[in-house]
Protein backbone atom coordinates (compact mmCIF):
# COMPACT_ATOMS: atom_id res chain seq x y z
CA UNK A 1 0.00 0.00 0.00
CA UNK A 2 1.48 3.34 -1.08
CA UNK A 3 1.06 6.01 1.59
CA UNK A 4 0.33 9.35 -0.09
CA UNK A 5 0.22 12.89 1.23
CA UNK A 6 -1.25 15.80 -0.73
CA UNK A 7 0.29 19.17 0.01
CA UNK A 8 -2.25 21.80 -1.04
CA UNK A 9 -5.95 21.01 -0.92
CA UNK A 10 -7.12 23.43 -3.59
CA UNK A 11 -8.51 23.12 -7.12
CA UNK A 12 -6.17 20.30 -8.14
CA UNK A 13 -5.28 18.98 -4.70
CA UNK A 14 -8.81 18.13 -3.65
CA UNK A 15 -9.36 16.23 -6.89
CA UNK A 16 -6.06 14.37 -6.59
CA UNK A 17 -6.91 13.49 -2.99
CA UNK A 18 -10.24 11.98 -4.05
CA UNK A 19 -8.57 10.05 -6.87
CA UNK A 20 -5.86 8.66 -4.57
CA UNK A 21 -8.47 7.66 -2.01
CA UNK A 22 -10.24 5.66 -4.74
CA UNK A 23 -7.16 3.49 -5.48
CA UNK A 24 -6.98 0.01 -3.99
CA UNK A 25 -3.17 0.15 -3.82
CA UNK A 26 -2.92 3.60 -2.21
CA UNK A 27 -3.74 5.16 1.13
CA UNK A 28 -4.42 8.87 1.42
CA UNK A 29 -2.66 9.66 4.69
CA UNK A 30 -3.60 13.34 4.78
CA UNK A 31 -3.89 16.69 3.06
CA UNK A 32 -2.66 20.17 3.95
CA UNK A 33 -4.09 23.68 3.96
CA UNK A 34 -2.34 26.95 4.66
CA UNK A 35 -5.31 28.49 6.48
CA UNK A 36 -8.55 27.32 8.16
CA UNK A 37 -11.01 28.19 5.39
CA UNK A 38 -13.93 26.41 3.73
CA UNK A 39 -11.55 24.10 1.89
CA UNK A 40 -10.12 22.87 5.18
CA UNK A 41 -13.62 22.23 6.46
CA UNK A 42 -14.46 20.31 3.27
CA UNK A 43 -11.41 18.07 3.74
CA UNK A 44 -12.46 17.20 7.27
CA UNK A 45 -16.03 16.54 6.17
CA UNK A 46 -14.71 14.08 3.57
CA UNK A 47 -12.92 12.23 6.35
CA UNK A 48 -9.39 13.25 5.38
CA UNK A 49 -6.78 13.91 8.06
CA UNK A 50 -5.89 17.60 7.87
CA UNK A 51 -2.41 19.01 8.40
CA UNK A 52 -1.27 22.63 8.59
CA UNK A 53 0.92 23.41 5.58
CA UNK A 54 2.83 26.01 7.62
CA UNK A 55 4.17 24.73 10.93
CA UNK A 56 3.39 27.77 13.06
CA UNK A 57 -0.25 27.94 11.95
CA UNK A 58 -1.45 24.83 13.78
CA UNK A 59 -2.98 27.00 16.50
CA UNK A 60 -4.96 28.99 13.90
CA UNK A 61 -6.74 25.82 12.84
CA UNK A 62 -7.40 24.81 16.44
CA UNK A 63 -8.75 28.27 17.28
CA UNK A 64 -11.11 28.07 14.30
CA UNK A 65 -12.49 24.78 15.55
CA UNK A 66 -10.77 22.69 12.89
CA UNK A 67 -8.63 20.04 14.50
CA UNK A 68 -5.44 19.13 12.66
CA UNK A 69 -3.37 15.99 12.91
CA UNK A 70 -0.14 17.96 12.74
CA UNK A 71 1.97 20.06 10.40
CA UNK A 72 3.44 19.37 6.97
CA UNK A 73 6.61 18.12 8.65
CA UNK A 74 4.56 15.55 10.55
CA UNK A 75 2.82 14.43 7.36
CA UNK A 76 6.13 13.96 5.57
CA UNK A 77 7.29 11.62 8.32
CA UNK A 78 4.52 9.09 7.59
CA UNK A 79 4.17 9.04 3.78
CA UNK A 80 5.95 7.28 0.93
CA UNK A 81 5.34 10.12 -1.54
CA UNK A 82 4.01 13.67 -1.48
CA UNK A 83 1.96 15.19 -4.29
CA UNK A 84 2.58 18.93 -4.32
CA UNK A 85 -0.56 20.73 -5.48
CA UNK A 86 0.40 24.18 -4.26
CA UNK A 87 0.09 27.34 -6.39
CA UNK A 88 2.68 27.87 -9.12
CA UNK A 89 6.14 28.58 -7.76
CA UNK A 90 5.45 27.24 -4.27
CA UNK A 91 6.43 23.72 -5.27
CA UNK A 92 9.97 24.83 -6.02
CA UNK A 93 10.16 26.45 -2.59
CA UNK A 94 8.88 23.22 -1.03
CA UNK A 95 11.43 21.00 -2.75
CA UNK A 96 14.17 21.41 -0.09
CA UNK A 97 11.62 20.44 2.58
CA UNK A 98 10.74 17.22 0.79
CA UNK A 99 14.39 16.44 0.18
CA UNK A 100 15.22 17.02 3.85
CA UNK A 101 12.61 14.40 4.76
CA UNK A 102 13.83 12.08 1.96
CA UNK A 103 10.32 11.90 0.50
CA UNK A 104 9.85 11.52 -3.28
CA UNK A 105 7.70 14.31 -4.71
CA UNK A 106 5.32 14.85 -7.58
CA UNK A 107 4.86 18.44 -8.75
CA UNK A 108 2.33 20.12 -11.04
CA UNK A 109 2.71 21.78 -14.41
CA UNK A 110 2.74 25.29 -12.99
CA UNK A 111 6.31 24.64 -11.91
CA UNK A 112 9.30 24.93 -14.24
CA UNK A 113 10.42 21.62 -15.69
CA UNK A 114 13.69 21.84 -13.75
CA UNK A 115 11.85 21.35 -10.45
CA UNK A 116 11.82 17.56 -10.99
CA UNK A 117 13.94 14.80 -12.47
CA UNK A 118 11.48 14.29 -15.33
CA UNK A 119 8.21 15.61 -16.73
CA UNK A 120 5.35 13.12 -16.80
CA UNK A 121 2.37 12.22 -18.92
CA UNK A 122 0.98 8.69 -18.77
CA UNK A 123 0.43 8.51 -22.55
CA UNK A 124 3.70 10.04 -23.64
CA UNK A 125 6.43 9.53 -21.04
CA UNK A 126 5.48 6.90 -18.46
CA UNK A 127 8.75 5.01 -18.75
CA UNK A 128 10.78 8.22 -18.28
CA UNK A 129 9.83 8.05 -14.59
CA UNK A 130 11.89 4.92 -14.00
CA UNK A 131 14.70 5.70 -11.58
CA UNK A 132 13.50 9.25 -10.90
CA UNK A 133 13.20 10.69 -7.40
CA UNK A 134 10.69 13.33 -8.45
CA UNK A 135 8.25 13.96 -11.29
CA UNK A 136 6.39 16.94 -12.68
CA UNK A 137 2.95 16.20 -14.08
CA UNK A 138 2.71 18.61 -17.00
CA UNK A 139 0.00 21.25 -17.26
CA UNK A 140 -3.59 20.71 -18.34
CA UNK A 141 -2.87 22.03 -21.83
CA UNK A 142 0.29 19.97 -22.25
CA UNK A 143 -1.52 16.90 -20.94
CA UNK A 144 -4.28 17.40 -23.50
CA UNK A 145 -1.85 17.90 -26.39
CA UNK A 146 0.36 14.96 -25.40
CA UNK A 147 -2.62 12.62 -25.34
CA UNK A 148 -3.40 13.19 -29.01
CA UNK A 149 0.05 13.92 -30.44
CA UNK A 150 1.57 10.71 -29.03
CA UNK A 151 -0.73 8.30 -30.91
CA UNK A 152 -0.58 10.44 -34.05
CA UNK A 153 3.21 10.41 -33.98
CA UNK A 154 3.36 6.67 -33.31
CA UNK A 155 0.94 5.86 -36.15
CA UNK A 156 1.68 8.41 -38.85
CA UNK A 157 4.65 10.46 -37.71
CA UNK A 158 4.30 14.17 -36.95
CA UNK A 159 6.12 16.48 -39.32
CA UNK A 160 4.76 19.66 -37.73
CA UNK A 161 2.04 20.49 -35.22
CA UNK A 162 0.51 23.95 -34.94
CA UNK A 163 -1.91 24.68 -32.11
CA UNK A 164 -3.86 27.78 -31.13
CA UNK A 165 -5.05 27.65 -27.54
CA UNK A 166 -7.98 29.71 -26.28
CA UNK A 167 -7.42 29.56 -22.54
CA UNK A 168 -9.87 30.18 -19.75
CA UNK A 169 -9.26 33.40 -17.85
CA UNK A 170 -9.49 31.67 -14.47
CA UNK A 171 -11.07 28.78 -12.64
CA UNK A 172 -14.64 29.29 -11.42
CA UNK A 173 -13.51 30.19 -7.88
CA UNK A 174 -10.72 32.56 -8.97
CA UNK A 175 -12.41 35.94 -8.68
CA UNK A 176 -9.11 37.79 -9.09
CA UNK A 177 -8.30 36.43 -12.56
CA UNK A 178 -9.17 37.88 -15.96
CA UNK A 179 -9.74 39.32 -18.45
CA UNK A 180 -13.30 40.40 -17.71
CA UNK A 181 -14.41 41.65 -21.13
CA UNK A 182 -11.63 41.01 -23.61
CA UNK A 183 -9.65 38.38 -25.48
CA UNK A 184 -5.92 38.92 -25.18
CA UNK A 185 -2.82 37.19 -26.53
CA UNK A 186 -1.24 35.39 -23.59
CA UNK A 187 1.61 35.68 -24.26
CA UNK A 188 1.81 38.08 -27.18
CA UNK A 189 4.99 36.33 -28.31
CA UNK A 190 4.88 33.25 -30.50
CA UNK A 191 5.44 30.44 -29.76
CA UNK A 192 3.86 30.29 -26.33
CA UNK A 193 5.42 28.15 -23.62
CA UNK A 194 3.08 25.24 -24.33
CA UNK A 195 5.05 23.90 -27.30
CA UNK A 196 8.35 23.64 -25.40
CA UNK A 197 6.43 22.03 -22.55
CA UNK A 198 5.06 19.36 -24.91
CA UNK A 199 8.68 18.67 -25.88
CA UNK A 200 9.46 17.71 -22.28
CA UNK A 201 7.11 14.77 -22.96
CA UNK A 202 7.56 14.25 -26.72
CA UNK A 203 11.02 15.64 -27.50
CA UNK A 204 10.99 14.61 -31.16
CA UNK A 205 7.66 16.26 -32.07
CA UNK A 206 7.96 19.62 -33.85
CA UNK A 207 5.18 21.73 -32.33
CA UNK A 208 4.44 25.46 -32.28
CA UNK A 209 1.75 26.99 -30.10
CA UNK A 210 0.03 30.35 -29.80
CA UNK A 211 -2.29 31.23 -26.92
CA UNK A 212 -5.08 33.65 -26.13
CA UNK A 213 -6.90 34.22 -22.86
CA UNK A 214 -10.68 34.65 -22.85
CA UNK A 215 -13.25 35.69 -20.18
CA UNK A 216 -14.49 32.16 -19.50
CA UNK A 217 -13.93 29.71 -16.64
CA UNK A 218 -15.07 26.29 -17.83
CA UNK A 219 -12.40 24.88 -20.17
CA UNK A 220 -9.59 25.50 -22.63
CA UNK A 221 -10.20 25.09 -26.38
CA UNK A 222 -7.50 23.95 -28.80
CA UNK A 223 -7.52 24.45 -32.56
CA UNK A 224 -5.11 21.79 -33.81
CA UNK A 225 -3.42 21.44 -37.19
CA UNK A 226 -0.94 18.60 -37.63
CA UNK A 227 1.05 17.89 -40.77
CA UNK A 228 1.64 14.16 -40.72
CA UNK A 229 4.43 12.23 -42.41
CA UNK A 230 2.00 9.66 -43.79
CA UNK A 231 -1.32 10.53 -45.36
CA UNK A 232 -4.30 9.23 -43.37
CA UNK A 233 -7.99 9.65 -43.90
CA UNK A 234 -10.39 11.25 -41.44
CA UNK A 235 -12.12 7.98 -40.60
CA UNK A 236 -8.83 6.33 -39.67
CA UNK A 237 -7.90 9.24 -37.40
CA UNK A 238 -11.30 9.10 -35.75
CA UNK A 239 -10.81 5.39 -35.09
CA UNK A 240 -7.30 5.98 -33.76
CA UNK A 241 -8.34 8.68 -31.29
CA UNK A 242 -11.52 6.82 -30.42
CA UNK A 243 -9.39 3.92 -29.19
CA UNK A 244 -7.56 6.19 -26.74
CA UNK A 245 -9.05 5.63 -23.28
CA UNK A 246 -8.59 9.25 -22.24
CA UNK A 247 -10.07 10.81 -25.38
CA UNK A 248 -13.82 11.38 -25.73
CA UNK A 249 -14.99 11.77 -29.30
CA UNK A 250 -18.05 14.01 -29.11
CA UNK A 251 -20.55 12.51 -31.57
CA UNK A 252 -22.11 14.70 -34.20
CA UNK A 253 -25.73 15.40 -33.37
CA UNK A 254 -25.40 14.90 -29.62
CA UNK A 255 -26.01 18.60 -29.03
CA UNK A 256 -22.74 19.34 -27.23
CA UNK A 257 -21.60 22.59 -28.80
CA UNK A 258 -19.12 23.90 -26.24
CA UNK A 259 -17.69 23.79 -22.75
CA UNK A 260 -20.97 24.64 -21.06
CA UNK A 261 -22.74 21.66 -22.55
CA UNK A 262 -19.77 19.40 -21.85
CA UNK A 263 -19.81 20.33 -18.16
CA UNK A 264 -23.58 19.95 -18.06
CA UNK A 265 -23.29 16.50 -19.64
CA UNK A 266 -20.58 15.44 -17.18
CA UNK A 267 -22.71 16.54 -14.24
CA UNK A 268 -25.82 14.81 -15.57
CA UNK A 269 -24.05 11.46 -15.93
CA UNK A 270 -22.78 11.69 -12.37
CA UNK A 271 -19.23 12.98 -12.65
CA UNK A 272 -18.07 14.49 -9.32
CA UNK A 273 -17.95 18.30 -9.58
CA UNK A 274 -18.88 17.90 -13.26
CA UNK A 275 -15.27 16.93 -13.94
CA UNK A 276 -14.13 15.87 -17.40
CA UNK A 277 -10.87 13.94 -17.13
CA UNK A 278 -10.72 13.13 -20.84
CA UNK A 279 -9.79 15.21 -23.89
CA UNK A 280 -13.02 16.14 -25.64
CA UNK A 281 -12.58 16.08 -29.43
CA UNK A 282 -15.46 17.06 -31.70
CA UNK A 283 -15.74 14.11 -34.04
CA UNK A 284 -17.09 16.22 -36.88
CA UNK A 285 -14.09 18.59 -36.60
CA UNK A 286 -11.64 15.85 -37.57
CA UNK A 287 -10.79 16.51 -41.20
CA UNK A 288 -7.85 15.70 -43.46
CA UNK A 289 -6.51 17.51 -46.50
CA UNK A 290 -3.55 15.68 -47.92
CA UNK A 291 -1.22 15.18 -44.96
CA UNK A 292 -2.81 17.99 -42.92
CA UNK A 293 -5.09 17.00 -40.06
CA UNK A 294 -7.42 19.49 -38.37
CA UNK A 295 -9.51 19.15 -35.22
CA UNK A 296 -10.97 21.03 -32.25
CA UNK A 297 -10.71 19.78 -28.69
CA UNK A 298 -11.55 21.00 -25.19
CA UNK A 299 -9.65 20.16 -22.02
CA UNK A 300 -11.00 20.68 -18.51
CA UNK A 301 -8.21 22.54 -16.73
CA UNK A 302 -9.41 21.52 -13.26
CA UNK A 303 -9.51 17.82 -13.98
CA UNK A 304 -7.51 16.33 -16.87
CA UNK A 305 -4.25 16.09 -14.90
CA UNK A 306 -5.87 14.20 -12.02
CA UNK A 307 -5.53 10.65 -13.44
CA UNK A 308 -2.01 11.54 -14.54
CA UNK A 309 -1.05 12.22 -10.92
CA UNK A 310 -2.29 8.79 -9.90
CA UNK A 311 -0.26 7.12 -12.66
CA UNK A 312 2.75 9.23 -11.73
CA UNK A 313 2.66 7.80 -8.21
CA UNK A 314 2.82 4.24 -9.54
CA UNK A 315 5.48 5.11 -12.11
CA UNK A 316 7.64 6.73 -9.43
CA UNK A 317 7.32 4.08 -6.72
CA UNK A 318 6.48 0.76 -8.39
CA UNK A 319 7.30 -1.35 -11.43
CA UNK A 320 3.68 -1.36 -12.59
CA UNK A 321 3.56 -1.28 -16.41
CA UNK A 322 1.96 1.75 -18.06
CA UNK A 323 -1.01 -0.11 -19.51
CA UNK A 324 -1.84 -1.71 -16.17
CA UNK A 325 -1.61 1.55 -14.25
CA UNK A 326 -3.74 3.44 -16.75
CA UNK A 327 -6.36 0.69 -16.74
CA UNK A 328 -6.50 0.63 -12.93
CA UNK A 329 -6.78 4.39 -12.70
CA UNK A 330 -9.46 4.53 -15.38
CA UNK A 331 -11.49 1.79 -13.72
CA UNK A 332 -11.29 3.30 -10.23
CA UNK A 333 -12.40 6.73 -11.50
CA UNK A 334 -14.94 5.27 -13.94
CA UNK A 335 -13.21 7.08 -16.79
CA UNK A 336 -14.17 6.71 -20.40
CA UNK A 337 -17.01 8.88 -21.61
CA UNK A 338 -18.96 6.90 -24.17
CA UNK A 339 -22.12 8.54 -25.42
CA UNK A 340 -24.94 6.30 -26.58
CA UNK A 341 -24.88 8.43 -29.73
CA UNK A 342 -21.38 7.15 -30.49
CA UNK A 343 -22.73 3.86 -31.78
CA UNK A 344 -25.81 5.35 -33.35
CA UNK A 345 -27.90 3.80 -30.61
CA UNK A 346 -31.02 5.05 -28.93
CA UNK A 347 -30.04 7.60 -26.29
CA UNK A 348 -33.14 6.84 -24.26
CA UNK A 349 -33.21 4.10 -21.65
CA UNK A 350 -35.69 1.36 -22.56
CA UNK A 351 -38.91 1.46 -20.58
CA UNK A 352 -41.01 -1.54 -19.70
CA UNK A 353 -44.48 -1.30 -21.17
CA UNK A 354 -47.21 -0.71 -18.63
CA UNK A 355 -49.73 -3.40 -19.41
Amino acid sequence: MIRVGVNGYGTIGKRVADAVAAQSDMELVGVTKTSPNYGAEAAIRRGYDLYAAIDDRVNEFESAGLGVTGSLADLLEVVDVVVDCCPSGIGERNRPIYEAHDVPAIYQGGEDAEVADASFNARGSYEAARGADSLRVVSCNTTGLSRILAPLDETYGVEKARVTLVRRGGDPSETDRGPINDVVPDPATVPSHHGPDVNTILPDVDVDTAALKAPVTAMHTHSVNVTLEAEPNAAAVRDLLGDESRVFLIPEGVGIDGAGALKDYAGDIGRPRGDVWENCVWEESISVEGRDLYLFQNVHQEADVVPENVDAIRALLTDTPRAESVARTNESLEMGLDSLFSDGGDARSPLTADD
